[in-house]
């Protein structure tokens, strides 16, 4: 356990405190279970630490461990729980958890057994913390994190604290909104940097490599997640790496199941569980219709990459403009929103309000007539009625 607190010194004398997610603030960090779920690159592991030498540092009951580590080939979860309490410890931080083989069943028995721990845990955003063996729903608080807002990309760039908006908000008032903001940046220079560099936030650190950094994100969450996860075979995961490829080429990407299948070389259903698969996983968002419940074997309507990044990165192509538009849309909407299919116009949120995609020309005529519509338009640093800045979309979260 030495090798653990030493490992925990290094890492909490090394964060950078200057931006932290806001998700650290909506945490009840003395809660006795946490868990956090995200994708991988979101920055679960900083906001942990982050924290840890914000309210723990000068204390000797804490600790800070990853799953993965060496460690626990030879030693289980529960014995070092139980001896880092003998030892007087109080807050017990567990990074990459999925990567334990019975961590539900473990973090189960140390909560029920050791009621003076406190412990927070990191995950991916495929657990499910419901049908895990140790049903963990009902005794932990769950958060789930995406990736960086635009809105969190220009405070990390300029050191500021620009607060988030309402869909409400932002429908009725868009105007002034755009009209402040604009005041204090250039909200389309930074839109623009954000669809290529912004969603992870180690691009600053990682700035020369950044794209080929977010490569290995996807490639390590097929490779070693999903197969943990899921339970993969070497062939399976074949499969859906083509698939990511055909999807990757195509987006937004509209699937005949029929033909995938057969192009995959796998039946419908197996295709339509990859797919949902690929959408745990933060790899890519799919639109339902919003006429029927999501069900398990529902197909979705249209996929999209989850984030733009992922289009600059996997795409063999310059991705092309309506295309990013449209993700960066969806991408900034469903950490807060219901988003749905709809015949007229891009997309439903809420199943209430449609809204159109498009540049500073596009025009209302494809949601003619449908109530509760907007127009939703790049390149424009202010909007109109219910002409709505694309970029302004990105301060929802």
């Amino acid at each position: 356990m030495e090798k653990l607190f030493i490992k925990h010194n290094n890492k909490v004398s090394q964060v950078n405190l200057s931006f932290q997610r806001e998700l650290a603030a909506r945490i009840h960090w003395e809660d006795r279970l946490i868990g956090i779920k995200g994708p991988r690159g979101v920055g679960k592991t900083t906001m942990m630490i982050q924290m840890i030498k914000q309210k723990y540092k000068k204390l000797d009951n804490v600790l800070y461990c990853s799953l993965d580590d060496l460690y626990f080939t030879e030693n289980s979860l529960v014995d070092l729980s139980e001896k880092f309490v003998s030892n007087g410890g109080k807050y017990l931080f567990l990074d990459e958890v999925h990567r334990y083989p019975n961590w539900s069943q473990e973090i189960k028995n140390i909560y029920d057994d050791l009621p003076e721990l406190k412990v927070v845990f990191t995950g991916s955003s495929m657990l499910k913390i419901r049908d895990s063996k140790g049903d963990l729903s009902r005794r932990a608080i769950f958060y789930d994190m995406p990736g960086l807002s635009l809105r969190e990309f220009i405070n990390l760039n300029l050191k500021t604290n620009f607060p988030a908006y309402s869909l409400k908000e932002i429908l009725q008032n868009h105007v002034e909104i755009a009209q402040e903001l604009k005041k204090q940046f250039k909200p389309l220079v930074y839109f623009k940097e954000f669809l290529q560099f912004g969603y992870f936030p180690f691009y600053q650190e990682y700035s020369h490599t950044f794209l080929q950094r977010v490569n290995e994100i996807v490639n390590i969450t097929l490779d070693v997640d999903m197969m943990q996860i899921k339970g993969l075979n070497t062939s399976g995961l074949l499969k859906m790496k083509i698939l990511l490829h055909i999807i990757a080429g195509l987006v937004p990407f509209k699937p005949n199941i029929v033909k995938l299948s057969e192009r995959i070389g796998v039946n419908r259903n197996t295709l339509i569980t990859y797919l949902k698969h690929l959408e745990e996983a933060g790899i890519i968002n799919a639109i339902y219709s919003s006429t029927q419940g999501v069900g398990v074997l529902q197909k979705p309507e249209k996929i999209y990459l989850q984030n733009t990044c992922f289009n600059f990165a996997l795409s063999e192509n310059e991705p092309e403009i309506g295309t990013l538009r449209e993700s960066f849309f969806f991408c900034m909407a469903e950490p807060k929103h219901k988003v749905s299919y709809t015949e007229k116009g891009d997309f439903m949120l809420e199943k209430k309000f449609v809204f159109e995609i498009g540049g500073k020309n596009k025009t209302a005529k494809q949601i003619s007539g449908v109530s509760n519509s907007f127009i939703v338009a790049d390149e424009l640093e202010t909007g109109y009625d219910r002409k709505i800045p694309l970029w302004l979309f990105g301060f929802l979260y």
